[in-house]
């Protein structure tokens, strides 16, 4: 058990974790900081944290597990801000979306706390964000990607697959360049299509005709266009390398079901939709639940 949670940013995410951990009982007490007070006093009166901090740095002074839950782009500068509170004992986790940003982000602002920090990304969200969607379950079934790098402390290692472990995900270890170029292709990639589908759809004259006639299908492709806009600028910013390789791939691949559509090839259209489909029917996720990463 952990006598302190210090969590930098009372959202969705770190919120959830602080729940996670406060039902399995793994954590004594939770002192939380926002960058809003509302939100971290909303948080307070929710029962998520015990105690509402005035900044980062006394969020974490005292705590031996500290999550930052923040954008991505604010990741170093919260790092700095809490580099001095951090102790022999600290073990440092994010939720980041992306992690080669966030490492370099961390290896800058820690400087000579960087052990402490082991990368994470939970496999988990939801279409909304915000304290008073704080759920206990939310990491309950999902996968936990963890990057450490060669500096990271191994005890630290095996502490943070515990505490992810011991709330119920399934954690998987990996370097930091193989998690950004497989969630560039199977989740940021896919949100920037979202987005770029319905923006596409809205300039139309008819937009809103033709939303009005949308069905299931719409509903299941669109529903990550819903996802928070600042936390995917900067996760589509931060991995842009990765995004705009996948985007080009993708590109290929829709022009060549543009060109068999234009030649009326029925057979090799058939084919290729087939081919889409088996793989779609073999993969297999997590759980049945809706999950954004």
């Amino acid at each position: 058990m952990f006598e302190q949670l210090g969590l930098i940013g009372c959202g969705l995410m770190g919120g959830s974790f602080a729940l996670a951990l406060k039902r399995a009982k793994l954590v004594k007490r939770v002192v939380g900081y926002s960058k809003s007070p509302s939100t971290t006093e909303r948080a307070r009166q929710l029962g998520v944290i015990d105690v509402a901090a005035p900044s980062a740095l006394l969020a974490v002074s005292g705590s031996d597990l500290v999550l930052l839950a923040v954008p991505v782009a604010a990741s170093e500068a919260t790092f700095k801000a809490i580099r001095h509170g951090i102790s022999s004992d600290t073990l440092v986790m994010d939720v980041g979306s992306t992690k080669g940003d966030v490492i370099e982000a961390a290896r800058n602002g820690l400087q000579d706390q960087f052990a402490h920090f082991v990368p994470a990304h939970p496999i988990a969200g939801k279409e909304v964000s915000g304290i008073e969607h704080a759920d206990a379950s939310l990491y309950a079934g999902r996968k936990v990607v963890l990057t450490p790098v060669k500096a990271t402390l191994r005890s630290n290692v095996q502490r943070a697959s515990q505490i992810w472990s011991g709330i119920g995900a399934h954690v998987v270890t990996m370097t930091h360049e193989e998690h950004d170029s497989a969630f560039a292709a199977v989740s940021h990639l896919p949100h920037l299509l979202a987005f770029a589908y319905l923006n596409a759809l809205i300039a139309q004259p008819q937009g809103d005709d033709f939303l009005r006639l949308a069905g299931p299908g719409f509903r299941d492709f669109s529903r990550i266009a819903a996802s928070d806009p600042v936390m995917w600028r900067d996760v589509l910013l931060a991995n842009r390398e990765q995004v705009l390789l996948q985007s080009q791939a993708l590109r290929k691949s829709l022009c060549d079901l543009e060109a068999l559509i234009t030649a009326g090839d029925a057979q090799a259209l058939e084919h290729s939709i087939a081919a889409a489909s088996k793989a779609r029917a073999a993969w297999q996720p997590n759980t049945d639940a809706p999950q954004d990463s």
